[in-house]
């Protein structure tokens, strides 16, 4: 990793605002930005370029936070017609949220998203928080109204603590709120929520959204600021608490040979890290430790006046290369009898993890690895599509033991198509093509394949990755597929082993009548496949690692079930 020179937040927040110049709408008085989406929540399908409501209120505070007298002006401009989209009736169940988009109405999504009112209405807190005697007065009663109302409809909504990021956002806006402004109600629900949250992940010691690049960052900078922000005592203390247990888990899965983030990983939107996340861990360090050269630190402005820090003594797990397993259960529902467990196998050449039961939507990266290839890193990621998109009602469970993993794949009838909430199957999709896929990607150079009916490998920078399918059955009685075989396949800038279920005329597939469909496979990253013991019957297949430990023994029903 790069040696670069101390974090200077001032110097690198007013590049960030200089870069953001070029893209403001002086006729709309609002940030332009190119057009992203996961797919779901917006119903925008062709639009180039959007005006983001969050990004406009972290561009605005940004403007303030220069401290310069000429982007004031700008700043309160995007605040008063931020402001204006917010949902202010109290008979709508929208009430309190936002549009994403300017161009998109409330009504017009599919469905909003909730969580806006925590995204924008934190930003319009940390604008007040910082710089709310520079507000004209007007705009200032405005804004604190608009936080009120988020505030309202945080409490109403009353996430649970299962929601890792959100459960932390809510706690953030409605407890400085309410010491802010002077509400006790509110600064009274949001330290009783940080204590609801504080207590549940302590009890397993792990954050149900486990090991997320994505919202690890997140959750991390909302801890920092309750902590720099609160005149909670209490409060203080559990986010200084929750922060040390962030930045373990953060650390734990470091691997320093590929500078990567190692799985698996409950929520995430890319398999490499980006520029930004890995600036964030630079940030977090005061740049003592370099994870991009200093000419391509991407500073997100967020992270100014956050008290973002990771412990300083963490900081040699980032840049030492070890052999070890990390091991945590990190849900537990004894009701339900469900638990679920993150397994990570760490080498200096590569790092493998997987989790013990968990749905395949694409956020999930269920099972995933990261391989040095000559000094750059290559990752696989395995992955199950319904007509080329993650299918969230596709099961995946493993035990693994080192680089020797047995996993298996499954159905179910109650989950979702491309999100597990938003777009229920109720059991029954329409389908042209259903594969399994492992997904090779980053540097592909001394990247090779072969497959071969029930087998395939992979040589990754001289490493070797072996495949194995050990059982399959699919057939819903009226048509049985043929036995699926691994092929290799160049898709765009990734190296594909497919394991084609379905492919041809668009058709129904019925969960709920389907007689059998599960898959049980072995993959072993550096050695040959072990000779795992396999047995079935007319409800269940099963896997077993060689000996008698009942723990490395996975068993599938052959019947898709109602969820987990």
């Amino acid at each position: 990793m790069n040696a670069i020179l101390p974090i200077d937040h001032e110097r690198l927040l007013l590049e960030r605002v200089k870069d953001w110049e070029a893209q403001y709408n002086p006729d709309l008085k609002l940030l332009r930005t190119p057009f992203s989406s996961p797919g779901y929540h917006t119903t925008l399908k062709n639009a180039d370029f959007v005006h983001g409501t969050y990004v406009n209120l972290i561009y605005a505070l940004a403007l303030l936070d220069t401290a310069l007298p000429e982007y004031e002006r700008r700043a309160f401009d995007i605040i008063e017609t931020i402001v204006e989209l917010q949902d202010t009736d109290r008979s709508r169940h929208t009430f309190g949220i936002w549009p994403w988009f300017y161009e998109e109405p409330l009504e017009r999504m599919s469905p909003p998203d909730w969580n806006w009112a925590d995204f924008c209405g934190k930003q319009l807190l940390l604008a007040l928080f910082r710089h709310g005697p520079r507000f004209p007065a007007p705009l200032r009663e405005r804004v604190k109204q608009a936080v009120c109302h988020a505030c309202d409809a945080i409490i109403k909504r009353d996430v649970g603590p299962t929601y890792t990021n959100i459960a932390i956002m809510g706690a953030l806006v409605t407890l400085i709120a309410g010491e802010h402004l002077g509400i006790g109600a509110y600064a009274e629900y949001g330290e009783n929520r940080l204590g609801k949250f504080h207590e549940f992940t302590f009890r397993l010691k792990a954050f149900q959204e486990y090991n997320s690049p994505t919202y690890a960052v997140v959750s991390v900078l909302e801890l920092s600021r309750i902590r720099t922000m609160t005149v909670s005592e209490r409060a203080e203390r559990m986010s200084g608490e929750l922060l040390e247990l962030a930045w373990e888990m953060i650390a734990a899965h470091a691997h320093a040979r590929t500078g990567e983030w190692s799985g698996p990983h409950s929520r995430s939107y890319r398999t490499l890290l980006g520029a930004e996340t890995k600036s964030f861990l630079q940030v977090s360090t005061g740049g003592q430790i370099g994870f991009v050269p200093q000419e391509k630190l991407h500073y997100s402005a967020e992270w100014y006046g956050s008290g973002l820090a990771c412990p300083e003594r963490l900081f040699q797990r980032f840049v030492e290369s070890r052999t070890e397993t990390v091991r945590q259960l990190y849900m537990s529902d004894p009701q339900r009898g469900l638990e679920k467990w993150a397994t990570t196998y760490m080498t200096p050449q590569y790092a493998i993890g997987t989790f013990s039961q968990e749905i395949l939507w694409n956020q999930c990266r269920n099972l995933v690895g990261y391989f040095d290839n000559g000094g750059s890193p290559a990752y696989i990621h395995l992955r199950f599509l319904h007509d080329g998109y993650d299918y969230s009602s596709a099961v995946f469970s493993s035990v693994q033991n080192g680089p020797d993993i047995a996993f298996g794949i499954r159905f179910m009838t109650d989950g979702g198509d491309t999100h597990p909430n938003l777009d229920k199957t109720g059991g029954t999709i329409e389908a042209s093509d259903l594969r399994l896929r492992l997904e090779t990607g980053g540097c592909l150079e001394r990247v090779t394949g072969n497959a071969e009916g029930e087998a395939a490998e992979l040589q990754i920078g001289g490493i070797s990755v072996k495949l194995k399918r050990l059982f399959a059955a699919f057939h819903d009685g009226k048509e049985t597929q043929p036995t699926p075989e691994w092929s290799l396949k160049q898709e765009d800038d990734r190296l594909c082993l497919d394991f084609v279920l379905y492919e041809g005329e668009r058709r129904t597939f019925d969960f709920r009548t389907i007689e059998s469909a599960a898959f049980l496979f072995a993959l072993s990253v550096g050695k040959s496949i072990p000779d795992y013991d396999v047995d079935f019957g007319t409800e269940y297949a099963a896997v077993g690692f060689p000996g008698d430990d009942a723990s490395l023994r996975l068993e599938l029903p052959l019947k898709p079930t109602g969820g987990l």
